[in-house]
């Protein structure tokens, strides 16, 4: 897959988180992806920060939508490579300090197939 079309679907992922538009984030993953996350991990104990699966995604991030109405990410910079995105946004939430980001998306076949979110 080329850089080009890697990018697109990261700007796509922003696009969508940012609006909100739970399925159409979710038609960007591969059925059996996985995800990591620190504030999962914080939230849900028992999962270790990973869940498995659009279902499983679709509560996480209903979840985060709903409980934190303001949440938006700040796109910061975009490098693909092979079949992987690494993307540097800066998290904002109405009265919380911001916190930056970095996420890495696996892609094949046009689909995300695992995520793994880092806080610093």
């Amino acid at each position: 897959m080329t850089p080009e079309k890697l990018q697109s679907i990261a700007f796509k992922w922003i696009e969508t988180f940012n609006n909100k538009e739970l399925d159409k984030l979710l038609s960007l993953y591969d059925d059996d992806a996985v995800h990591f996350s620190p504030k999962l991990k914080i939230k849900n104990p028992e999962t270790n920060g990973n869940v498995s699966g659009k279902e499983a995604l679709r509560q996480w991030w209903q979840s985060a939508f709903e409980n934190i109405p303001s949440l938006q990410y700040q796109l910061k910079s975009v490098t693909a490579n092979g079949d992987r995105v690494f993307m540097e946004y800066i998290r904002t939430v109405d009265n919380e300090d911001d916190l930056l980001v970095a996420e890495v998306l696996d892609i094949r076949e046009d689909k995300i197939v695992a995520s793994r979110v880092y806080h610093g």
